[in-house]
């Protein structure tokens, strides 16, 4: 059994942050009852080991009570009942983010008052009051645009008060979050964005907004691009049933955005108190910042915002060990996953190709495409974008020269898929045998294989691979066309391919931005909405149904076939392995740890829609790590070489590419050890 003690179990050794958005049971102005509800729902998040507790607008005292905000005697309750849930905090593990109405100077200012340890760590005013149509905010409340560097007098505490604060767990890397309040995320200019720039990775939306049609995608439309603006995780927590219906309703939407994901959101219009729980990953915040520069050069446009701000620093309290992870986790992240725009996402994957290959044919004026047909995914995914890019052109498929050229240990099975898939596009196909070429070469380097020694090593691969790119240079040059590659993104990123006059080199690439699990499901996605006729249809079901083998060994005697997967590991691992690596730069530890709980079980993570069962495997930590090590060693010193002299290819994903002109540049003499001393020191194996 895993000692899950290990360090590597706890969540917040790699940078998480449980975060919560409650809507507590409320009653209209009964400040006591409401102060009851907010502490029932504390001591319910820390059960769950919630490290920070959203709740709504006003929720101490009601938000809907019009001038009773105006009243002595329920202001007189509110200070009260905020020293109850100080003292209430020093029993809890998560920091309170509540909202209250506060007296100041002889004003009243609509607040958010982070409270933790027993302690009021600070206040901050909302900002922008709105005061129109239903809205008359201006009627009670004082703004707190110019509240900054003061302090507040509170339940009997005093303290910082203003728009200004930023707060930062002293023993917890990341965790630093601000607090804006209902209207102020509608404002032109929030103040959650100087936060933002200031350091906060979590920004905190304490809402009073009342429901109506279409005001829901309106807050998921703000908080998406407030998160994805700002390079932050946004939460949301709107005020539910227990407000005053008199002339509003009210719906208890909680969300919580991490650069423009929804990682969880609430039901809306529940009767009773909610939590909505996710873990927020600040490593991946932070690493975004610093790759992206338009961030920090807007954080210097401002004049360095952190010098506005006041940092309030608290000692975090937390339970460690495994307490799980409470985020959606995608198996496949470079596959289309939301429900409603699946087609869509799958149109523009294919389309990105299609188009980029157009535009070369347009600008080369070549006669004809050039393209070997192995009956394996990537050249038919090629394949099928080439016809489409002919046909969208008004070109005849016949411009499309395909060559199937068996060798050593091509099976029946995949030549007679690639013989029908080109049949059923109506392309030029013909096919070359390459065994007397390769058994003459072979024969002139003093292979023993020539000798019929069954020694299959690289060399006996490699001169196969080398010789189809070499018969189609030469055809390409034969027949005024260009080479079309077909090698894919996860080859690129595994050094699988064969370098120079290989299946590594072509004129034009249209794969070199997509990895293997994104073809398998786009082929799957062309079938599902008919791009092609009923005939090419069943050639790619038949072709997406099997085995992955660059089929360059022949058979063992027990008839097993040489397996890609069973030398580089499988694809969907090492994908996943990929994304996370190129994308936010993460640590083989956080990868390893995020792939843990990804693929432990058959009921983890998150597959697409329609993938195939095999989308359900799991993996251990330990096979997990295994490969994972495998694959540091392949992308971070066996490879890049490879991708230093790819051939133009389009970027399909954001995640992005690995050609030296986009994405990814890389010396060719790296070495892996830091990757693999991290993996090795901070993962361990059964």
């Amino acid at each position: 059994m895993p000692d899950t003690d290990h360090p590597f179990y706890d969540l917040h050794t790699h940078g998480f942050v449980r975060l919560a958005t409650s809507t507590p049971k409320v009653r209209t102005a009964d400040v006591e009852y409401n102060a009851n509800g907010i502490i029932e729902q504390a001591k319910k998040a820390h059960a769950q080991n919630v490290d920070l507790l959203l709740y709504p607008e006003l929720c101490l005292s009601s938000y809907a009570i019009d001038d009773l905000l105006l009243n002595a005697a329920l202001l007189d309750s509110v200070e009260a009942h905020i020293e109850r849930i100080v003292e209430a905090s020093r029993d809890v593990t998560p920091v309170l983010v509540i909202g209250a109405p506060l007296r100041h100077k002889g004003r009243i200012y609509n607040c958010a008052l982070a409270i933790a340890n027993g302690e009021l760590l600070g206040v901050v005013p909302k900002s922008f009051l709105p005061n129109y149509r239903e809205f008359y905010e201006k009627r009670y409340f004082a703004h707190g645009r110019d509240i900054v560097g003061k302090t507040i007098a509170a339940g009997g505490y005093e303290a910082p008060f203003g728009w200004d604060l930023v707060f930062s767990a002293d023993n917890l890397k990341g965790f630093t979050f601000a607090l804006e309040i209902c209207e102020d995320f509608w404002a032109p200019d929030p103040p959650s964005t100087r936060a933002a720039l200031a350091g906060a990775t979590i920004l905190l939306n304490l809402s009073a907004s009342n429901i109506t049609i279409g005001k829901s995608d309106e807050r998921h439309l703000l908080s998406r691009a407030q998160s994805s603006r700002t390079v932050s995780a946004y939460a949301y927590s709107a005020s539910g049933y227990g407000e005053s219906t008199t002339d509003m309703a009210f719906d208890g939407q909680g969300m919580i955005y991490e650069l423009g994901d929804l990682l969880v959101e609430s039901v809306r219009f529940d009767h009773e108190a909610e939590l909505c729980i996710a873990d927020i990953d600040t490593q991946r915040i932070l690493n975004e910042r610093m790759r992206m520069q338009t961030f920090n050069d807007a954080a210097e446009a401002a004049e360095r915002p952190e010098d506005w701000f006041r940092t309030v620093s608290f000692t975090h309290r937390y339970e460690g060990g495994d307490i799980g992870l409470r985020r959606p986790i995608r198996r496949f992240p470079f596959v289309p996953n939301r429900p409603d725009k699946l087609d869509e996402d799958c149109y523009e994957a294919f389309n990105i190709q299609v188009d980029a290959l157009m535009r070369r044919l347009e600008a080369t004026g070549s006669k004809s495409l050039v393209i070997g047909v192995s009956g394996g995914l990537d050249s038919t995914h090629a394949l099928i974008v080439a016809a489409k890019a002919m046909d969208r052109l008004g070109r005849n498929r016949t411009d499309i020269r395909g060559y199937t050229m068996p060798g050593f240990a091509t099976s029946d099975h995949t030549k007679g898929n690639a013989w029908d898939l080109m049949r059923a596009l109506g392309i030029t196909a013909e096919e070359i045998d390459i065994k007397p070429a390769a058994r003459q070469m072979l024969g002139d380097m003093g292979h023993p294989f020539a000798d019929g020694e069954p020694v299959y090593d690289t060399t006996f691969e490699n001169v196969q691979a080398g010789l189809r790119t070499d018969y189609l240079f030469r055809l390409a040059g034969h027949h005024k066309g260009f080479v079309l590659g077909t090698g894919d993104l996860s080859e690129l990123a595994l050094g699988w391919s064969t370098y120079g006059v290989g299946d590594q080199m072509s004129h034009y690439n249209v794969n070199s931005g997509v990895p293997k699990t994104l073809i398998q499901y786009l082929i799957r996605w062309t079938e599902r909405t008919d791009q092609f006729d009923p005939a090419t249809n069943k050639a790619l079901d038949a072709i997406v149904d099997t085995e992955i083998s660059p089929e360059l060994v022949p058979a063992g005697e027990d008839g097993e076939i040489q397996s890609t997967q069973g030398v580089i590991g499988p694809y969907e691992l090492n994908d996943f392995f990929l994304h996370h690596t190129i994308r936010y730069g993460q640590k083989p530890s956080h990868i390893a740890f995020l792939a843990h709980h990804a693929w432990r079980d058959k009921a983890s993570g998150v597959w697409p829609i329609e993938f195939p069962e095999e989308a359900k495997n799991e993996y251990d930590l330990s096979t997990i790590a295994d490969w994972l090590e495998k694959f540091c060693q392949r992308f971070f010193a066996f490879s890049q070489f490879k991708r230093s002299a790819l051939p133009n290819g389009p970027k399909v994903t954001s995640a992005g590419a690995l050609s030296p002109r986009a994405d990814w540049r890389a010396p060719s003499d790296a070495v892996a050890d830091v990757w693999l001393t991290e993996l090795r020191e901070n993962v361990p194996r059964d």
